[in-house]
């Protein structure tokens, strides 16, 4: 079985490629993709050269974590079964390539452990669900705060800010530097930061992946108020320490999302608390992949590429 992939031959060396899939093992679904997403986040960071050591790490390699589409083939037992609408959050199963995230091509096999069913009037929207369980993944759990300050207005930052409106806190207020990037708040305000003049924050998610701001965040919260790293960050953070020491401030790092996180998004999406609309701004067909990749990565007006896998084997 082969597919039609997305291959990072090196930094900025990207393009599409005919790969050999592994067989199907015994708890194996294989999927159609028909969707998807490009990350702006750790994708670019693949085709710019710039990702810190990084297990599964190398090139050739098929980048992507978020693939929507059709069950074709299911091993018994799986609980699936053909034409079952899926999200797939990438697969290792090329031959000659790393698998990572491996979401990028024409047709996956993947653990069925890893799928999630969607509903198949999301269509593309469906891809959205990974970077939608970031978001909840950093703000549920025990001793976790929703979000009064978030700071970048990208996929991530309004995602952040629909799920504390959905979890029924007050609004929270979103920093944006790029004009391009500063309208589309629904039910929340976005600000340039120079606007803001308060000093009063408890609990900041930063979605930048900015080193630079983490400095001025510290003045923003109150005594022992909260710093939270959602972002991927390629450079070392560095900051003041008597600023810190004075606030007491508290840093925590949101990892990727689990297997609950993913579930219980969906089920946010499925009752409508939580709309995954408006933040696709673009599309191309996989053909185009090289310009798409530049376009998602360099376009500030572009918030998420989605490729169309439609017509590719």
């Amino acid at each position: 079985m082969q597919a039609t992939a997305v291959i990072l031959n090196g930094p900025r060396q990207l393009g599409l490629d005919a790969l050999s899939l592994n067989a199907p093992g015994a708890n194996d679904v294989v999927v159609r993709v028909t969707h998807s997403g490009i990350s702006t986040g750790t994708e670019k960071l693949l085709w710019t050269g710039e990702m810190p050591p990084f297990p599964g790490m190398g090139y050739p390699l098929v980048p992507g974590y978020e693939a929507a589409g059709e069950v074709v083939e299911a091993a018994r037992g799986t609980g699936y079964k053909p034409g079952d609408r899926v999200f797939v959050p990438g697969a290792n199963c090329f031959e000659g390539a790393f698998g990572l995230f491996g979401g990028a091509a024409s047709m996956l096999v993947s653990d069925a452990d890893r799928l999630t069913r969607i509903d198949p009037a999301l269509g593309a929207e469906g891809a959205l669900l990974a970077l939608a369980a970031t978001a909840r993944h950093a703000m549920a759990g025990p001793g976790k705060a929703v979000p009064d300050l978030i700071v970048g207005h990208g996929v991530l930052g309004r995602l952040l800010a629909r799920l504390t409106i959905a979890a029924g806190a007050p609004a929270p207020m979103v920093w944006e530097i790029d004009p391009a990037r500063a309208t589309g708040g629904e039910g929340y305000e976005v600000m340039h930061p120079d606007a803001d003049t308060r000093r009063d924050y408890t609990s900041v998610y930063d979605a930048s992946g900015s080193v630079k701001v983490i400095g001025d965040l510290i003045g923003r919260i109150v005594k022992g108020g909260e710093i939270v790293l959602a972002g991927f960050y390629s450079e070392p953070i560095n900051f003041a320490f008597p600023p810190a020491f004075m606030k007491e401030a508290r840093f925590r790092v949101a990892a990727e999302w689990q297997r609950d996180d993913l579930a219980a998004t969906r089920a946010l999406v499925e009752c409508g608390a939580l709309s995954l609309g408006n933040l696709i701004t673009h599309r191309a067909n996989a053909a185009d992949a090289t310009g798409a990749y530049e376009t998602a990565f360099s376009d500030p007006d572009c918030l998420k590429m989605i490729l169309e896998w439609k017509g590719h084997a």
